[in-house]
C-alpha cells in the first residue's frame, strides 16, 4: 500500500526537524515515549523537563478523538503522570468496534493557553492536487471540520504563498497572529510535500505571544517514497490500527515483499481463527474474503493476505510456510480449513507458485493433520493443470473450479460455513455522508480524449526487456488476423540499439530494441502507444519523457509502488496532452480481435477460451488485473464476448478513472452492455451513478464494488491494491453498491451472483434484438514455444549437456545433491566440497584435511619453476590475470608437476599385478622408462623434502592402510641406493596416497577408484594447488610494477653455424 499512518511521535519528530518557517514553533523534541518496559526514573534523567514542568500524556496508538474518550491527562506532574497510567498502561480499551490494549504513551509538556489561540489545520491529498483546510477555532470541540473549515486546493506541481493562505484561509484569525499563522501552514505545506506525506492534520494547533505549539498530530506518508526518502525518514516503524496487534509474521511478509519484485500481504484479523486463506491477487483476495464473511465466516476468519507479481517459488514458500506455522500453533475443536485461491492469472506460473507451497505443506503434513486442516484449491492461468496435479499428489482432495465456489463447501469438521447463518451486520448500511459526496462529485464532463484506444492498426513502443510479453502480444496479434505486429519496437536503456528475434505464427522476425526513447520515436513514426514495464524508480521519469512526443496518444505504466506524488503529476501532464493514461499497477487492458497490453488476458490458451481472439458485446473496466482476467471468462461464458476490458489499477490515483472508460463505452457503437468491477476505497463510483441520473450513460451497466467485508472488521483493514482502504462512510463498498443500485445499475447481491446478472441483462438485450449474436469462426492456430510446451511436459528432447555435480536451478545452489547451506553448516570445509565436485562423496574428516594439505603443500615452489616463470613473464608483459595463469598452467605435465596421474597409475599397476619393488625397478629401466614420482633436482635422501615428510606421517597416522605408499617407500630405498636425489618426491607421494584414500575410505568401490586415477583426477590436485601461487606471482609482480620481461643476452649461448660459401 502507499499511505500508511505513523504514530504522532514520528510525525512531529519530522516536522521538529525539517519545517522551515519563521514562526517560532516552541516545544521542538520535547516528548517522551512510555511502555510497559519504561524505568521512569532513567526516562527522568534522559528529558530533565519532566521533573520541572507541568505534563500532558496520551495515548500514541492511531486512537481518534482521544480527549472525548478520556484519554488526555492533562496538566500533572510527573507523580500524577504515573498515577494517570496505573489503571490504563497495558488495560484493554474499547475504541468504537475496536477493542485493544494501551500500550504505548507519549508525554510533553503542557501548554497553557486560551480557547481562542486554538486552530485547526489539516492537508490531505486529492487527484487534483492537496486541500489545505484551516477553522479558526480548534481543541477537542471543534466539530464536523468538513463542514466548517476553509479550503484551499494548491494543484498539483502548484506553489503555496502566504498572500494566498492569508487571503483564502486566515479571514476570521486576528490580525496579530495572521503574519505567524501564514508562515507555518506555508512551511507546514512545504514540508508535507517534500517528505511525500498524504494526510496531515494538527489539532489544535496552539499560537500564543511565545509562538507556535503542536499539540495533537495525525499523519500519514506514503510507504512507496521510502527510495526517494530513506535519508530524511530513516527507518520509519508504521504501527497497526488499534485493535489489532503488531505480529512479526506481519514484518516478516513485508521484509520478503520489500525486497522483491512481486507482491506479498499478510494481516492477521483472529489468529485463533478456523478459515485461513493463501489468495493470489489483490482483487481475487477481497473477493474471496466479502463471501467468507457473507456466508458467515467473519469470525473465523484468521487472515487477510494475497501473494501475486508472479513471485518466485522460494518467495512462496516462505509464504506458505509462514501462514501454515501460524495456523498450526492453536488446535479448533472442529478443526481448520486452507483456502488457496486466486482468479485466472495473466503471467504468473502457477505450477512453480503452487510447487513452492507444495513444499511448506509437506513440511507442516504433521501438524496439518493433528491440527485436522482441510485444503481447498482453486487456480487457473498459465501452467495451471501442472500445479493442480502437484496439488493432488501432496494430498489436496477438493480441487474446485469457479472462483468462489470453493467458499460454499468449507467442511469444518461435523459443521460447513453454509449452516451458519448470514451475520450482515447494520454497520453494513452506513449511510452516504451527503456532504461528503457533494465535495467529490461534479458534473460529469463529456469525454475529450478519443473514444477509440486501440484498432487493428495500432502500433505500440514497448519500454523494457519483457520479450515473454511482447511475444504474448505477437501471439495475440497473429490468432486476430492482425497484417502486422502490434509492436513496432522497444526501448532498453543498458543496451546498445540492436534487434530482438520474436516469432509471428510460424516463422521468426526481428524487432529493433534502442537505448534512447527518442530514436525509437524518430524511427517509429506511425506508434501511438506506449507500454512500459519501467521499474517504479525509473516510471515516472520514462513517461514523462514519453509524453513529450505528440504522436503518443495512450500510455500504460505497469509498475507499481510509483509513488503517489509522481503519479498525480503524470496524470496532469496527461490530462494537459490529451493522452490516455492506463495504470499505474495494472496488468493494462485488452480490444479482442484488435490489440492487447502486455500480459493481459494470459496465455494463448485463455485468449482462446474465453474467445479474445474477435470483439463481443460486453466492455469492462475493473481496477484490479487479476479479476479483469476473470471478467473475460465470467463475459465469455454468459455472453456472446468481451469488446474491449481495461484494468485501471489498484492505486489510489490512477491514470485514468472509470468513468473515463464507461463514457468511452458509452460513445462506442460496438459496446451494447458495460460492466464495472469497482472496489472499496475512493468515490469514482459515485460518477457512474450521476452519469446514470443524468442519462449521461444510457447502455446497461452491471456493477459491483468488492470489499464489502471491510464492514463487519472490528479494526481497519488494508487489502492488495493501494487504493482498496475506505477513508470515510461514503468509500465503503456498502456504501457505493446500494447508491449504484439505486442509481439504475445492475447490482448483483454478491460477486457470486456478478455473471448471472451479467448473463440476464445480457439475454434480455438479445431477447431485444439489440445484440445480435454472430456466427463463430475458428481462428488461426499459433504454435506452441519449445520452452513452454516444454513446461507443461508435451514434449521432450535429448539435452545437450550432462550434469551430476551442482544444481543452481532450485531455491538453493546444490553440490551432489547437499544444498550449499549444509555444506557450511557441516563444517566440510574445501577438501569436504572438492570431495562433492570431484569425487561426488561426502568423504571422512581425515580425508578432506589431506586434500586440503595437499593443495597446501604445492601451493608453490617458487618463480624459477617453469610455470611460475611464465606466469611471471605475462604478467610484466601487461597481460591480465587469466592469461596470466592460463600461461602458468599450461607447463604443467609430465616434466613439470603433472607425475601425479603418472605415478599412482605406474605404482598402483606395478603393486596390483604382484610385482616387486626391485622388479619393477628393474623392469623400468629395461624399458628406459622413468619412475613417475621419482627424483629431486635439489631434495635428497640426505635432504629430504619437508612437504613428503608432512604428508608421509599424516598418511601414517590417519589413513586404515596405505599399502601402496608403503610399496613406493621400498622403491624409493633401491634408488636412493643408487643416487640419493632418487626419492619419493611430492608428487609421487600425493599419487600413491591419493590411490590408499580412494581405496580405503568406504567411498568407493575398485572401479570407481582406478577410474578416477585413469581420467586425470589426481592432476587436478596440482593445478588447483599451483595456481594460488601462480596467482599470487601475478599479483606480486603488479605489485612491485615490475616493466616488461627480457631475457639478459650473457644467458643465452648463441649458437650458429658458420659462414658456408658456394
Amino acid at each position: 500500500m502507499s499511505a500508511k499512518a505513523i504514530s504522532e511521535q514520528t510525525g512531529k519528530d519530522f516536522l521538529y526537524k525539517y519545517i522551515c518557517t519563521s514562526a517560532a514553533v516552541q516545544n521542538r523534541f520535547r516528548y517522551a515515549n512510555v511502555t510497559p518496559e519504561t524505568d521512569f526514573d532513567r526516562l527522568a534523567q534522559e528529558h530533565p523537563w519532566l521533573l520541572t514542568e507541568r505534563l500532558v500524556v496520551k495515548p500514541d496508538q492511531l486512537i481518534k478523538r482521544r480527549g472525548k474518550l478520556g484519554l488526555v491527562g492533562v496538566n500533572l506532574d510527573l507523580s500524577g503522570v504515573k498515577e494517570w497510567l496505573k489503571p490504563r498502561l497495558m488495560r484493554e480499551t474499547t475504541v468504537g468496534k475496536a477493542r485493544g490494549i494501551l500500550k504505548n504513551f507519549l508525554i510533553e509538556p503542557f501548554v497553557p493557553h486560551k480557547q481562542e489561540e486554538e486552530f485547526y489545520v489539516c492537508i490531505y491529498a486529492t487527484r487534483e492536487g492537496d486541500y489545505v483546510l484551516f477553522h479558526h477555532e480548534g481543541g477537542v470541540d471543534v466539530g464536523d471540520v468538513d463542514a466548517k473549515a476553509k479550503k484551499l486546493l494548491i494543484g498539483v506541481d502548484e506553489k503555496i504563498s502566504e498572500d494566498t493562505v492569508t487571503k483564502e484561509l486566515l479571514t476570521h484569525v486576528p490580525n496579530d497572529k495572521k503574519v505567524v499563522l501564514a508562515s507555518f501552514i506555508v512551511g507546514l505545506f512545504n514540508l508535507y510535500e517534500d517528505l511525500f506525506f498524504t494526510y496531515l492534520e494538527i489539532n489544535p494547533l496552539v499560537v500564543t505571544k511565545d509562538g507556535v505549539y503542536v499539540l495533537d498530530m495525525a499523519a500519514k506518508i506514503d510507504a512507496t517514497a521510502d527510495y526517494i526518502c530513506k535519508a530524511k525518514w530513516g527507518d520509519v516503524e508504521f504501527p497497526p490500527p488499534f485493535g489489532r496487534e503488531a505480529y512479526p509474521e506481519e514484518a516478516y511478509i513485508a521484509d520478503l515483499d520489500a525486497k522483491s519484485g512481486a507482491s506479498l500481504k499478510l494481516t492477521l484479523l483472529n489468529p485463533r481463527g478456523r478459515i485461513w486463506t493463501m489468495v493470489a491477487g489483490g482483487g481475487a483476495s477481497v473477493v474471496y474474503s466479502d463471501t467468507i464473511c457473507d456466508l458467515g465466516g467473519v469470525n473465523e476468519l484468521a487472515n487477510y493476505g494475497e501473494y501475486s507479481g508472479a513471485p518466485s517459488e522460494q518467495q512462496t514458500y516462505d509464504y506458505a510456510k509462514t501462514i501454515l506455522s501460524l495456523m498450526t500453533r492453536e488446535k479448533h475443536p472442529d478443526g481448520k480449513v486452507l483456502i488457496i485461491g486466486g482468479s485466472i492469472a495473466n503471467f504468473t506460473n502457477v505450477a512453480a507458485t503452487f510447487k513452492g507451497i507444495v513444499r511448506a505443506i509437506k513440511d507442516y503434513q504433521v501438524p496439518l493433520k493433528e491440527h485436522e486442516v482441510t485444503i481447498f484449491v482453486r487456480r487457473g492461468g498459465p501452467n495451471y493443470q501442472e500445479g493442480l496435479r502437484v496439488m493432488g499428489e501432496v494430498g489436496v482432495l477438493y480441487i474446485l473450479t469457479y472462483l468462489v465456489l470453493i467458499c460454499k463447501y468449507l467442511p469444518l469438521g461435523s459443521q460447513s460455513i453454509l449452516l451458519l447463518p448470514p451475520i450482515l451486520p447494520t454497520s453494513c448500511s452506513t449511510p452516504v455522508a451527503p456532504h461528503t459526496i457533494s465535495v467529490l462529485l461534479t458534473s460529469c464532463a463529456l469525454w475529450s480524449k478519443g473514444t477509440t484506444l486501440f484498432s487493428k492498426h495500432t502500433k505500440t513502443i514497448v519500454w523494457g526487456m519483457q520479450t515473454r510479453a511482447v511475444q504474448g502480444m505477437l501471439d495475440f496479434d497473429y490468432v486476430c488476423s492482425r497484417v502486422e505486429p502490434s509492436v513496432a519496437a522497444m526501448v532498453y536503456p543498458f543496451t546498445g540499439d540492436h534487434k530482438q528475434k520474436f516469432y509471428w505464427g510460424h516463422k521468426e522476425i526481428l524487432i529493433p530494441v534502442y537505448k534512447n526513447m527518442s530514436d525509437a520515436m524518430k524511427k517509429h513514426q506511425d506508434v501511438d502507444v506506449l507500454i512500459s514495464f519501467a521499474s517504479l524508480r525509473s516510471a515516472f521519469d520514462s513517461t514523462m519523457e514519453t509524453m513529450q512526443y505528440p504522436q503518443i496518444h495512450t500510455i500504460a505504466i505497469i509498475a507499481e509502488g510509483i509513488p503517489e506524488a509522481h503519479t498525480r503529476k503524470i496524470i496532469k501532464a496527461a490530462d494537459e496532452k490529451g493522452i490516455t493514461v492506463i495504470g499505474p499497477a495494472t496488468v493494462g487492458g485488452i480490444k479482442p480481435g484488435c490489440f492487447k497490453i502486455g500480459n493481459t488476458g494470459g496465455m494463448l490458451d485463455n485468449i482462446l477460451a474465453s474467445k479474445l481472439y474477435r470483439p463481443g458485446s460486453v466492455a469492462y473496466v475493473s481496477r484490479s488485473g487479476g479479476m479483469s482476467n476473470e471478467l473475460n471468462n465470467i463475459i465469455s461464458r454468459t455472453t456472446d464476448g468481451v469488446f474491449e476490458g481495461v484494468a485501471i489499477g489498484g492505486d489510489r490515483y490512477p491514470g485514468s478513472v472509470f468513468t473515463d472508460h464507461v463514457l468511452r463505452y458509452q460513445d462506442t457503437p460496438g459496446v451494447k452492455m458495460i460492466v464495472v468491477l469497482g472496489e472499496i476505497g475512493g468515490t469514482e463510483e459515485y460518477k457512474i451513478c450521476q452519469a446514470i441520473k443524468e442519462s449521461r450513460i444510457t447502455k446497461p451497466v452491471v456493477c459491483w464494488c468488492i470489499g464489502t467485508c471491510a464492514t463487519m472488521f472490528s479494526s481497519e483493514v488494508q487489502f492488495g491494491h493501494a487504493g482498496a482502504c475506505a477513508n470515510q462512510a461514503s468509500e465503503t463498498a456498502v456504501a457505493k453498491n446500494k447508491a449504484l443500485k439505486e442509481a439504475g445499475a445492475f447490482v448483483p447481491k454478491s460477486f457470486d451472483e456478478l455473471g448471472d446478472i451479467i448473463k440476464s441483462v445480457y439475454d434480455d438485450l438479445v431477447a431485444k434484438g439489440v445484440i445480435q449474436p454472430a456466427e463463430e469462426v475458428p481462428p488461426p492456430t499459433v504454435p506452441m514455444d519449445y520452452s513452454w510446451a516444454r513446461e507443461l511436459g508435451l514434449i521432450r528432447k535429448p539435452a545437450s549437456f550432462m550434469t551430476s555435480i551442482c544444481d543452481e536451478r532450485g531455491q538453493e545452489l546444490i553440490y551432489a545433491g547437499m544444498p550449499i547451506t549444509e555444506v557450511f553448516k557441516s563444517e566440510i570445509g574445501l577438501g569436504g566440497t572438492l570431495g562433492l565436485l570431484w569425487f561426488q562423496r561426502r568423504l571422512p574428516k581425515y580425508a578432506c584435511q589431506f586434500i586440503e594439505m595437499c593443495l597446501m603443500v604445492t601451493a608453490d615452489h617458487g618463480p624459477a619453476v617453469s610455470g611460475a616463470h611464465n606466469t611471471i613473464v605475462c604478467a610484466r608483459a601487461g597481460k591480465d590475470l587469466i592469461s596470466s595463469l592460463t600461461s602458468g598452467l599450461l607447463t604443467i605435465g609430465d616434466r613439470f608437476g603433472g607425475a601425479l596421474d603418472a605415478a599412482a597409475k605406474q605404482f598402483s599397476k606395478a603393486f596390483d599385478s604382484g610385482m616387486l619393488p626391485m622388479e619393477f625397478v628393474n623392469k623400468m629401466k629395461k624399458d628406459g622408462k622413468l619412475i613417475m614420482g621419482i627424483g629431486h633436482r635439489v631434495k635428497s635422501i640426505n635432504n629430504p623434502d619437508m612437504r613428503v615428510q608432512i604428508l608421509k606421517d599424516f598418511v601414517k597416522q590417519h589413513f586404515p592402510s596405505s599399502q601402496l605408499l608403503d610399496y613406493a617407500l621400498d622403491v624409493e630405498k633401491i634408488t636412493t641406493s643408487k643416487k640419493p636425489n632418487l626419492i619419493l618426491n611430492v608428487d609421487g607421494l600425493i599419487g600413491v596416497a591419493f590411490v590408499d584414500l580412494l581405496r580405503t575410505c568406504g567411498g568407493f568401490t575398485r572401479d570407481e577408484a582406478d577410474e578416477f586415477v585413469e581420467i586425470g583426477a589426481l592432476n587436478g590436485i596440482f593445478v588447483l594447488g599451483r595456481s594460488m601461487g601462480f596467482i599470487g606471482h601475478y599479483l606480486d609482480q603488479k605489485r612491485l610494477k615490475q616493466g616488461l620481461y627480457r631475457h639478459p643476452w650473457d644467458d643465452i649461448s648463441y649458437v650458429l653455424p658458420e659462414h658456408m660459401s658456394m
